[in-house]
C-alpha cells in the first residue's frame, strides 16, 4: 500500500526531527518506508494507511505549536496500534503542572490520563504497573500543582527504606545518609517542580517533608498530599498503618510495580494485598499502568514486554 502526504518543508523538518530519528523510529516500529520528495512524504508498506493517521496527527501537533520528539513518537504509535489516533491531539491540550522552568507537564498515554482523572477525584489512589510509565512524577507534579493552589499545606512523600536485598546496617554514615539514596528520586521531581531554591525553603520549613516508611508511624496527616512510592516492598502491616495515617483534607497516592517486589522470600506485598482488599471501596481508585504506558525509552517498553511474556 502507498499513501501521500502533502506538507510545508518547514513542517517536515519539525516531524523527521534531528537526524531522521523520528521517521526512522516510526519505520522500525510500523513496518513502513517513509519518503520525503517536492513537499510531500510517501508512505509504502502495509500499515502505510495506520502510518499515514499518525503523520497526520503528529503534522496537527507541529501546527499548533507543540514540539515533536521521541518520546512522543513511540506514545503516538502505540494509540494508533490500539485505535485511539484521536488521542494523540487530545492529550497535548491539557496541562497537569508547570515546572519552574516552565515546561509543561502533559500526559503522554490514555493510562496516564486515567491516573490524573482519578487522583484529582478520589480520595486514595494506587497506581500500579512497570517502570517508566510516569506514577511517581505525574503524582508528584499533581501534589505540587495542588500545594501551590492552596489545596494543600504540606507535601509529605514516603518509600519504605528497602531495594534489591540491601540493609541499611551494611551503608555508611548516620541514618539520614543511609536512607537518601532510597528517596532521591523524589528529591529529583520535587527539585523539578518547585527549583532548588524554593524546594529546600519548602523542606526546611516544614511545607515538604520525605521520609522513611517508618517515620510515619504513630502520626496523623491532615491537609496534605501524601505519596508513598515503591509501594509494593511495604509489607501487609506496614501498608495498613501507611493507609491509616491519613487526616482529615489529605489526598493520598500509593504507587509501585506489583512484579518487582524486594521483600524478603515468604513476605507478602502489602501492594497486592491493598488493592484485592480496597478494590471495591468508595473514594478508592485502582489505575493499572500497561506496557504501552511506558513513557521513559522505548526500550524499556520492549524490556518490560520481554519479561512479562517470558513470566506468562
Amino acid at each position: 500500500m502507498t499513501e501521500k502526504i502533502e506538507l510545508k518543508s518547514d513542517v517536515l523538518a519539525k516531524l523527521f526531527g534531528s537526524l531522521d530519528e523520528n521517521v526512522k523510529l516510526i519505520e522500525r516500529e510500523m513496518k513502513v518506508n517513509i519518503a520525503a520528495l517536492d513537499g510531500a512524504i510517501l508512505i509504502t508498506g502495509e500499515d502505510a494507511a495506520a502510518c499515514r493517521e499518525l503523520l497526520t496527527k503528529l503534522i496537527e501537533l507541529i501546527e499548533k505549536g507543540y514540539e515533536i520528539n521521541k518520546s512522543k513518537v513511540a506514545g503516538s504509535i502505540e494509540l494508533v496500534r490500539n485505535g485511539h489516533g484521536d488521542d494523540i491531539v487530545n492529550l497535548s491540550r491539557d496541562t497537569v503542572c508547570l515546572t519552574t522552568r516552565g515546561r509543561q507537564i502533559k500526559c503522554k498515554t490514555l493510562g496516564q490520563r486515567e491516573y490524573v482523572k482519578a487522583i484529582k477525584k478520589h480520595t486514595v489512589t494506587f497506581g500500579v504497573g512497570p517502570a517508566g510509565t510516569g506514577k511517581t512524577f505525574l503524582a508528584v507534579a499533581l501534589a505540587a500543582a495542588a500545594f501551590k493552589s492552596g489545596e494543600v499545606e504540606r507535601i509529605v512523600l514516603t518509600r519504605p527504606a528497602l531495594e534489591a536485598g540491601e540493609k541499611l546496617g551494611f551503608l555508611p554514615g548516620d541514618m539520614q545518609e543511609k536512607v537518601d539514596p532510597y528517596l532521591r528520586p523524589l528529591y529529583d521531581a520535587l527539585g523539578e517542580m518547585f527549583g532548588a531554591e524554593t524546594y529546600i525553603r519548602l523542606m526546611e520549613r516544614g511545607s515538604i517533608e520525605i521520609a522513611p516508611l517508618a517515620y510515619m508511624r504513630g502520626r496523623t496527616l491532615s491537609n496534605a498530599f501524601i505519596i508513598l512510592d515503591e509501594a509494593q516492598n511495604t509489607t501487609n502491616e506496614q501498608m495498613k498503618m501507611f493507609l491509616t495515617r491519613m487526616g482529615e483534607g489529605s489526598r493520598v497516592v500509593v504507587t509501585g510495580d506489583d512484579t518487582q517486589v524486594d521483600l524478603p522470600s515468604g513476605v507478602e506485598s502489602g501492594l497486592s494485598v491493598a488493592v484485592g482488599v480496597l478494590k471495591d471501596v468508595d473514594e478508592i481508585a485502582i489505575v493499572r499502568f500497561q506496557e504501552s504506558d511506558v513513557v521513559r525509552h522505548e526500550l524499556i517498553r520492549k524490556i518490560v514486554g520481554a519479561y512479562a511474556a517470558a513470566h506468562k
